[in-house]
C-alpha cells in the first residue's frame, strides 16, 4: 500500500491540492500559493525563503501570497525546475455535465434569449409569454423581475433570458459564458429586416446557437412575411417551407396567435438538443445581471447550468464571494435550490458581481475568500486574458494555433462596407482565412467592441469615429479598434496579418524635459549643456530630441550625463545637470532637450 511504502521511507505524503514534485527537483506549482509553503516544498526555512527574494528585490512575508513567477524565482536559486500546473478555466466546470458519465445526467430546460430590432415586439413577446404561461398566483402576475424567468408549456419548462438585446447577449458571452442555448430572432411582418436585425443575426452567429424566427405582428393588414422570408434567404437563413432548415413561426405578441406553436417548435428543438446536465454535482452558473439592495445587500440574478444551488452553499463569482443566506423565485418566492437550466435570486455575496461572471460553489468560507482574493490580485495587476490584437494573431497564425482572423468591420458608407467585405473574404494564406463576422455603416458602437471581444476577433474602423463609450469598452475588455482612412491599407494590413508579416507599431512616449541654461566650454572643442530638468526625468541610454521655437533641431542620444562632477544614470526634474550629446554641439541657450522612448502601440 501507499501508506505504508511512505511510512517505511520516511517521506511526507503531499497534501491535498498540494503542488507536485515533477520529476529531477523539478516543481509543478499552481498560480498563487503562501511563501511558508513554497518554502516546505523546496525543504528550506521560510527565513531562507524570503533571503532569496529580497535579493531580487523582492519584499515578502511568510503569509503572503506569491505567484508562479515569484516563486520560481526562489526556486532557481536552489537549483529547482519550476512549472506552472494546468489550470482549467472557471467556465470548465460549467461544462464538466458533459464529460460525465451518462447515468448522471439528466434533461434540463432550455435557456432561450429573444433577439430583433427594437421596436419590432421582443418585449410584447416576452410579456405575453410571461402572462400567459406563468401561473398567476396574486394581481400583477410577476411581482419581481429578476432577468430571467421560466415557463411552463405542456409539462415541459422553457427558461427565458430578459435582456436588453443583442449587446447584452453578447456582454456575457464576452466574459466566457455560454448561456443561451437557442436563439429566437423577432422579425416584424410590416417592417422587414433592419439594421439592428442584421446586426442581431450576426451576433447569434457568433455565438454559435441554434436561431428560431418570430416573424411578428402578423395581425396587422400591412404584414408581409413573404417579404421577411425572402430577406431571410438573401441571408443565408432559408426557412423550412422554402426548402431549409431555419425554423420561422408568424405570431402575433398582441393577441397570442402563434406563440403557443413558437413555445411548441422551442420545445421539440430543446428535446433534438438533447439538453442534459447533472443535478447532483456542486453547482456551477452563470450572472445574468445582480443589483445592491439597501435592505438585503448585493442580490444577483444566476443561472445555474450544473449541479444544484443550495441555501448553505459557499459561493464565488467574479472577485465577490460569500455564502447562500437565501434564494427566491421570478415570483419573490423563498425557495431553497435552483436546478439546472433553472434562474433565481441568491443573496449573501459581500460585493455585486457583473454581469456574465461564472458562479461556482467551492468548500468552505476560506476557499470562497482565496479564490476571490486570486482573481481581485490578477484584475488589479492586469493579468488577465488579452482578446486578440492584429499583432498578436501573427504570432499565433506561426504557431498553427489560429487558422481564422475574426472580424468586426464598420465605414461611413455602406458601398464602403460591402466593397471591404468583399475583398477581405478573398483574402487567404493556404489554411488561414480572413471572416468578416459583423460589417455596417456608422461608428463603432458598444455593441460592436463586444461583439469582437466574444468571439476573438479585431475591430477595422474606415473613416469613422467611436460612439460614446465605445472606445472605453474596448480598452476595459482589451479589443483592438484599428482606424483606418484609405482602403487599401486596411486591406493590406489584413493580408500582412494573415501572411504574418504584419510590422508592430510603435508609439513615443516622452520620458522627461529640460531646458538648457548656460553653456560651457569641454575638452577638444565638444560643449557642455548645462540644464535644469523640467519634468520627468533625463536618462542617459535613450533618444534625445532637442527644440528650439517649437521646432525639432536635431535628433541625437546623450553621451555623458553629470550632477556635478559624478556621471549619473539619470537626472529627475528640479535637479541641474550637465549634458554632452553624441553628436551635436550646436545647441543653444534656452534649447530644450526631450527625452523619449519608443513603446509597442499594442
Amino acid at each position: 500500500m501507499t501508506t505504508s511504502t511512505d511510512q517505511r521511507s520516511g517521506a511526507r505524503r503531499p497534501r491535498r491540492n498540494e503542488p507536485r514534485r515533477s520529476g529531477s527537483r523539478a516543481l509543478v506549482l499552481p498560480d498563487s500559493m503562501t511563501v511558508k509553503d513554497l518554502a516546505e516544498l523546496l525543504d528550506q526555512s521560510p527565513i531562507d525563503v524570503i533571503k532569496q527574494l529580497m535579493r531580487h528585490g523582492i519584499m515578502v512575508n511568510v503569509n503572503q501570497v506569491v505567484d508562479h513567477q515569484v516563486a520560481a524565482v526562489a526556486a532557481a536559486a536552489y537549483g529547482v525546475r519550476t512549472r506552472l500546473a494546468e489550470q482549467k478555466a472557471d467556465t470548465a466546470s460549467i461544462n464538466a455535465a458533459s464529460q460525465e458519465a451518462g447515468e448522471a445526467l439528466q434533461p434540463r430546460p432550455p435557456v432561450i434569449t429573444i433577439l430583433g430590432h427594437v421596436d419590432h415586439g421582443k418585449t410584447s413577446l416576452l410579456d405575453y409569454i410571461r402572462r400567459s404561461a406563468v401561473v398567476e398566483k396574486e394581481a400583477g402576475g410577476i411581482t419581481q423581475h429578476i432577468g430571467a424567468y421560466q415557463v411552463d408549456h405542456a409539462g415541459q419548462p422553457i427558461t427565458f433570458l430578459d435582456t436588453p438585446g443583442h449587446a447584452a447577449f453578447t456582454a456575457i458571452r464576452s466574459r466566457g459564458a455560454r448561456v443561451t442555448d437557442i436563439a429566437v430572432l423577432v422579425v416584424a411582418a410590416d417592417d422587414g429586416i433592419m439594421p439592428q436585425t442584421d446586426e442581431a443575426i450576426d451576433h447569434i452567429r457568433a455565438a454559435d446557437v441554434p436561431i428560431v424566427i418570430a416573424i411578428n405582428k402578423m395581425d396587422l393588414p400591412t404584414a408581409q412575411p413573404d417579404v421577411v422570408k425572402r430577406q431571410l434567404s438573401e441571408r443565408n437563413l432559408l426557412v423550412e417551407e422554402w426548402g431549409g432548415e431555419v425554423i420561422a413561426v408568424p405570431v402575433s405578441a398582441q393577441t397570442g396567435d402563434g406563440v403557443d406553436d413558437l413555445l411548441e417548435n422551442l420545445s421539440v428543438l430543446s428535446e433534438i438538443l438533447e439538453l442534459r446536465a447533472n443535478p447532483d454535482r456542486a453547482a456551477a452558473g452563470v450572472i445574468v445581471e445582480a443589483t445592491l439592495d439597501r435592505r438585503r445587500g448585493p442580490s444577483a440574478t444566476v443561472l445555474i447550468q450544473a449541479g444544484t444551488l443550495r441555501v448553505g452553499d459557499y459561493i464565488v463569482a467574479g472577485t465577490a464571494w460569500g455564502r447562500v443566506r437565501a434564494m427566491a423565485n421570478e415570483q419573490g418566492e423563498s425557495i431553497d435550490s435552483i436546478t439546472p437550466g433553472s434562474p433565481g435570486v441568491v443573496m449573501g455575496l459581500n460585493a455585486v458581481p457583473e454581469a456574465g461572471d461564472i458562479l461556482t460553489v467551492v468548500t468552505s468560507e476560506r476557499a470562497a475568500r482565496q479564490m476571490a482574493g486570486r482573481r481581485e490580485q490578477r484584475s488589479s495587476t492586469g493579468n488577465l486574458e488579452p482578446v486578440l490584437t492584429l499583432d498578436s494573431v501573427v504570432k499565433q497564425i506561426d504557431a498553427g494555433d489560429v487558422k481564422e482572423l475574426v472580424l468586426v468591420l464598420k465605414a461611413d458608407v455602406q458601398g464602403s462596407v460591402e466593397a471591404a467585405v468583399h475583398s477581405i473574404e478573398q483574402l487567404s494564406e493556404g489554411d488561414v482565412k480572413a471572416r468578416v463576422i459583423h460589417s455596417g455603416s456608422g461608428s463603432v458602437s458598444d455593441s460592436d467592441v463586444q461583439l469582437a471581444a466574444a468571439s476573438g476577433g479585431i475591430v477595422l474602423a474606415f473613416n469613422v469615429g467611436f460612439e460614446v463609450g465605445a472606445e472605453r469598452t474596448a480598452e476595459r475588455l482589451g479589443v483592438e479598434v484599428r482606424e483606418y482612412r484609405i482602403i487599401y491599407r486596411l486591406l493590406e494590413d489584413v493580408e500582412a496579418a494573415l501572411q504574418g508579416l504584419l510590422e508592430p507599431e510603435y508609439a513615443e512616449v516622452v520620458v522627461g524635459r529640460a531646458e538648457i541654461r548656460e553653456i560651457f566650454p569641454g575638452r577638444r572643442g565638444v560643449r557642455i549643456a548645462g540644464c535644469r530638468v523640467l519634468d520627468g526625468r533625463i536618462v542617459r541610454q535613450g533618444n534625445i530630441r532637442v527644440m528650439r521655437d517649437d521646432e525639432v533641431v536635431t535628433e541625437t542620444q546623450i553621451g555623458s550625463l553629470r550632477h556635478f562632477r559624478d556621471e549619473v544614470n539619470q537626472a529627475t526634474a528640479g535637479t541641474d545637470c550637465g549634458i554632452v550629446l553624441g553628436d551635436f554641439n550646436e545647441f543653444e541657450e534656452g534649447d530644450l532637450i526631450v527625452a523619449y522612448r519608443m513603446e509597442r502601440a499594442n
